[in-house]
């Protein structure tokens, strides 16, 4: 007789294999088990079902199920509550409500978790009145709300874009006995920077702080980037030194985010601080890691020392991407190496890469090389409004208006939305060169072509 034990040991063993995604190594295991006598059992399958909807697809979970069937075991609460969570994972609305309907149908009661899943897949179909009528569903069956109910509420709401609606339940709930967690306050500190509210995300922080919880790196970082996205770097830049104070470790994420504020701010020797701090620390160096210390060392003029960063990040396995390319182009352009900048894009070969193609026709324009520039632009596979905005800007500040307001006009025939300081740069240069005609035909023109795209 096979004990217990033996049945426990199968389903460490399948646990392992499903943790690592060797899926198939755990059905091998299966099948070697029946063999010798031992037996699977519901955790077994539970643990299969989980796996398969994670890693694979809902179909190849749900699957499962029908083996347990077979196999004459009853699915329980755990097996629904992982199918549920698979079909919410890839927004499968009509099978996460015929789960429920199928577990009900078989006497197995849902429980907290089933309805936490249904309410997330409902705000991340972007349903939620939906959602709030599950949240509803739950007090009326007489359900004790978990901590991970009114996160998920709250997270949805701010997701969906109701973060006043957020505020007025988190009040509520408040006073109602309910006690927010630290990850309750990200969610709602993150939902109102989001939503550019940084002073009420701000006092939010305040009350965190007074609710005896400590802020973590989390909390901070979504304020500090708030900060900088709304141009208040000195007090992104104060959230940062308090941070430090505290003794808080950082990632390379924190460490790029405030460097990409100093740069940006033209504070290149503090920026260059924070980086070689960075560098000394542990916080382990990613791809946005090198290239934000790439760009620092392009803005601050040291290329070979860009170039020496890159030879270590491709040492430790990274390769250079398309932001990495960029930057290292925009460096050489911005030393006035415009032939190294094109010999660098020729020899990478990156013609795809709109930013840095934008970048190069820019740069040629305003080092007295339109025609070049016209010969990158007519290489291109893809132009947004930025590549023909430059062009017919460095085209009116070289006088060549004709050429200017006949790019224009092909930009909007082509359907482009054109910036309208590009416009008004053809229509000044045209009147102040005194074609007053030429600029009448040119906007009924334009209206015409507008007319037809429409």
């Amino acid at each position: 007789m096979v004990s217990r034990s033996s049945t426990r040991f199968l389903n460490i063993c399948i646990a392992s294999f499903c943790k690592v995604k060797h899926l198939q190594r755990a059905e091998t295991v299966i099948i070697d088990g029946i063999r010798i006598g031992v037996l699977p059992d519901v955790v077994t399958y539970n643990t299969l079902i989980n796996a398969y909807s994670r890693f694979v697809s809902f179909d190849a979970a749900y699957s499962v199920l029908d083996r347990m069937k077979e196999a004459c075991i009853n699915p329980d609460i755990v097996t629904y509550n992982s199918l549920i969570a698979g079909a919410m994972r890839h927004c499968l609305l009509s099978n996460c409500m015929d789960l429920f309907e199928e577990m009900i149908d078989l006497g197995i009661k849902p429980d907290i978790w089933s309805y936490n899943t249904l309410m997330h897949c409902f705000f991340k179909l972007e349903r939620p009145d939906e959602a709030y009528r599950v949240f509803t569903d739950i007090i009326l069956c007489y359900l004790s709300p978990s901590q991970a109910t009114y996160n998920t509420m709250l997270n949805g709401l701010c997701k969906c874009g109701f973060v006043e609606n957020a505020l007025m339940l988190f009040r509520k709930l408040k006073r109602h006995g309910f006690v927010p967690s630290l990850v309750t306050y990200n969610i709602l500190i993150n939902g109102l920077c989001k939503a550019w509210r940084l002073k009420t995300a701000r006092w939010m922080l305040k009350e965190l702080g007074e609710s005896g919880l400590v802020p973590n790196v989390i909390t901070y970082t979504t304020v500090m980037r708030c900060c900088f996205r709304s141009r208040r770097f000195e007090q992104g830049f104060e959230i940062f030194e308090e941070m430090i104070d505290k003794g808080y470790t950082f990632d390379g994420f924190a460490y790029c985010t405030v460097v990409g504020a100093l740069v940006k701010t033209s504070r290149i020797e503090e920026a260059s601080h924070y980086m070689e701090r960075m560098v000394n620390t542990d916080s382990g160096l990613d791809m946005a890691s090198y290239n934000t210390l790439i760009n620092l060392y392009c803005k601050g003029s040291r290329l070979e020392m860009a170039h020496e960063v890159l030879d270590k990040m491709e040492k430790e396995g990274f390769e250079r991407d398309e932001y990495t390319n960029t930057i290292l182009m925009n460096g050489l352009c911005e030393e006035g190496d415009v032939e190294g900048a094109m010999e660098y894009m020729n020899t990478v070969g990156f013609n795809s890469n709109i930013v840095a193609l934008n970048t190069l026709v820019d740069r040629c324009c305003k080092a007295d090389r339109i025609d070049y520039a016209f010969k990158i632009f007519n290489s291109m596979n893809m132009r947004d409004s930025f590549t023909y905005s430059s062009l017919i800007h460095n085209l009116c500040k070289a006088g060549r208006f004709r050429c200017a307001s006949k790019l224009l006009l092909s930009c909007v025939r082509s359907g482009m939305k054109i910036l309208p300081s590009a416009k008004r740069a053809v229509f000044h240069c045209l009147r102040q060169s005194g074609h007053q005609r030429e600029v009448k035909r040119l906007k009924s023109e334009i209206k015409l072509a507008l007319s037809a795209v429409v």
